[in-house]
């Protein structure tokens, strides 16, 4: 019902029927019904983590803190200093970034639990006090019945996925906003795309432009594929109304970006709301859209370097296989994020409703005639994820715990928390915001090598999926093995391409490009 990856339960031996079942079968979520916006998160499954003492010998890749503890030998995380670290920015406990700076995170449902789960956060990792609020404007979410027995894709069964969605969106944007007034906002419905759920999105967007200062950094990690909007006249119509608001913000000051997706170029179509993927290359709405900063995905391998000599990533016991999930001690990179052993991965692309617009004409060579998308991209993996606290619906999720998140939702609030510095710096230099985000990046007059780390392809350890150049997608075949999906993707080369746009920020260069602007 929903296509977001926080349901990698289906990864875990306790949530499926047999563990061979899941070696022979497509590891991914139930597809939505056409037309469904859903959250691009993607959190690894507890079925990697296990207890430090039964551990056993080897390097440990990740540890959830207290009062979770447990470790994993194959699933890499990082703390807030850790990426902080790796983009270039300070110690989390002493950082005065975002300060004066107001980040809105855009999430149907919101978290029942956000503000106490975001104060722990910062206790955790010794992080300055949060400016924390939570808004419902169109009216609180209904928490009551996080199961969903019953109350179909529009009820509150989705609201502990979204919640999930909440937490990473508020924990990471303030991880590198610290000082950030940082607002969730929450709406409602679920997420049936034309009949509540992306017009109230929009709707409660409209309202949040009005309210918050200019220079309001918006991070939106949802989306719905073109195709579900049916025909290509539908979908401007619909389009040019909800851009609209878009425009309205940007004319203000306000800086939208949105994630790219997790599911590279495939998508589904619209066929009376049943769940077929299309056919041919597909991109989402709203990242596609022009007055918005397409956010993709990468995969920051920093410490430790992924080594597969095996595309088989599980064992017929449903075991994560070592000869895949091996790796080695130290090295620094980033790459196209594109975990076949997840087969999820950076979402790009072209439009097939949008026309190039001109801040990309200096990209035509790349993107044609056509809306090229993302424009910029930062640590999306699971693999290397992020660590997120919750203590939402127990009754369903279980005491408070640690979890790894990843997805191109990890990647658009910390890319929307680097703006937002910016904007602090422009303000310090007695400037105004820097509003259209696209016109400031494609612009010639904008030093793309001191601001962006350029992805280009990474080779890892001796197997065809180990090679990260496409945002092409993995699939299981019967035997366990990985091949690729039919539907083709777009290669990552030097300078701007379709799967990392031109890359990942080096923040402090990033922001004294958008500073000279």
């Amino acid at each position: 019902m929903s296509r977001t990856r926080t349901l990698f339960a289906a990864l875990g031996v306790s949530a499926m029927a047999g563990a061979t079942a899941l070696a022979l079968s497509p590891v991914s979520s139930p597809p939505p019904a056409a037309g469904t916006v859903v959250p691009y998160a993607a959190q690894a499954p507890d079925s990697a983590f296990t207890s430090a003492a039964d551990a056993g010998p080897g390097s440990i890749a990740c540890t959830r803190p207290a009062p979770d503890g447990r470790v994993s030998k194959t699933i890499h995380c990082y703390t807030p200093d850790q990426l902080r670290a790796h983009y270039g920015l300070g110690p989390l406990a002493t950082s005065n970034d975002g300060a004066g700076q107001t980040i809105v995170l855009v999430d149907a449902y919101g978290s029942p639990t956000a503000a106490n789960d975001l104060n722990f956060f910062a206790q955790t990792f010794g992080g300055p006090k949060p400016d924390f609020e939570s808004v419902a404007p169109l009216g609180m979410p209904d928490y009551t019945n996080p199961t969903g027995n019953g109350v179909g894709q529009s009820g509150p069964n989705a609201a502990a996925s979204w919640a999930g969605e909440a937490n990473l969106d508020v924990q990471w944007a303030y991880a590198m906003a610290p000082k950030a007034h940082i607002v969730l906002l929450a709406t409602p419905p679920a997420e049936t795309q034309g009949v509540q759920g992306l017009p109230n999105l929009m709707k409660a967007i409209d309202g949040a432009i009005d309210k918050y200062p200019s220079g309001t950094v918006f991070s939106m990690s949802f989306g719905t594929d073109e195709q579900t909007f049916g025909s290509t006249a539908a979908a401007k119509s619909q389009f040019t109304k909800f851009d609209q608001t878009f425009q309205r913000g940007l004319a203000k000051g306000d800086t939208f970006l949105s994630s790219s997706g997790d599911n590279g170029s495939t998508g589904f179509i619209n066929v009376h709301r049943s769940t077929t993927v299309g056919s041919t290359p597909e991109v989402s709405y709203p990242n596609v859209s022009p007055f918005v900063t397409s956010v993709g995905g990468t995969q920051v391998q920093d410490g430790w370097t992924w080594n597969p000599t095996q595309d088989v990533p599980f064992l017929p016991s449903g075991a994560r296989n070592p000869a895949y999930w091996g790796w080695n001690v130290g090295g620094n990179t980033e790459a196209v994020w594109n975990e076949g052993g997840f087969q999820i991965g950076t979402g790009g692309g072209l439009s097939t409703i949008y026309s190039r617009p001109a801040f990309q004409d200096g990209v035509s060579g790349i993107v044609g005639s056509q809306r090229g998308v993302p424009d910029l991209s930062w640590n999306a993996a699971v693999n290397g994820g992020v660590l997120v606290f919750h203590t939402y619906f127990p009754s369903t999720q279980g005491p408070a715990a640690w979890g790894v998140f990843g997805g191109t939702s990890a990647a658009s609030p910390q890319a929307a928390a680097a703006t937002a510095i910016a904007n602090q710096a422009r303000a310090a230099a007695g400037k105004g915001p820097i509003g259209n985000l696209n016109n400031a990046i494609y612009s010639s007059s904008f030093d793309k090598s001191v601001a962006f780390n350029d992805i280009v392809p990474q080779k890892y350890g001796t197997t065809p999926s180990g090679m990260l150049d496409s945002n092409r997608m993995w699939a299981l075949a019967a035997d366990g093995s990985l091949t690729p999906n039919v539907i083709p993707g777009y290669p990552t080369t030097t300078g701007y391409d379709l799967t990392t746009g031109w890359g990942s920020p080096m923040v402090p260069g990033y922001v004294a490009q958008l500073v000279a602007q």
